[in-house]
């Protein structure tokens, strides 16, 4: 299971209560480029309309930037395949006002390309402090534990 691009900024912005598994449609060259690792997460979001989730400001350059078609926009809206059900859900929760719909990561999945994509609540600014903290208090004790000579683990 290749990972084809992820959202690294979600991780530290959000608490994710639920996730999804979906699939994306796309057009051919989309396919080639997200394969190739170029496709950015980077300030995308899920919103759902008329019963149909999509996937907005996602950016897929053309995979052949001279040949792609004139017409060709790399930030265009993408419908997500999800069952009547996730969909009924995602938008329960999302009419709360607190609770967003953020994409996490694309893989491939058996030669499909799928996107997981999470119900979540934004954190507040003391819980990101949190987080950086909890972050270099382990990178400090790896650092340690690193800096040990063999066989001397804390015995």
């Amino acid at each position: 299971m290749a990972s084809y691009a992820e959202n690294r900024k979600a991780r530290f912005n959000y608490e994710f209560l639920e996730k999804y598994e979906t699939g994306i449609e796309l057009v051919g060259t989309e396919v080639k480029s997200v394969r190739s690792g170029q496709m950015s997460l980077e300030g995308a979001f899920v919103i759902i309309r008329g019963g149909e989730a999509f996937l907005i400001n996602s950016n897929i350059p053309p995979f052949q930037p001279k040949n792609a078609p004139l017409d060709y926009d790399p930030l265009r809206n993408r419908k997500l395949l999800l069952t009547k059900k996730e969909i009924k859900e995602l938008s329960e929760n999302e009419k709360n006002k607190s609770l967003t719909i953020v994409p996490i990561s694309v893989y491939n999945k058996n030669r499909k390309i799928k996107l997981e994509i999470a119900l979540a609540k934004g954190k507040k600014k003391f819980d990101k402090r949190e987080t950086i903290k909890k972050r270099e208090t382990d990178r400090e004790i790896r650092r340690e534990y690193k800096d040990l000579p063999a066989g001397r683990h804390g015995r």
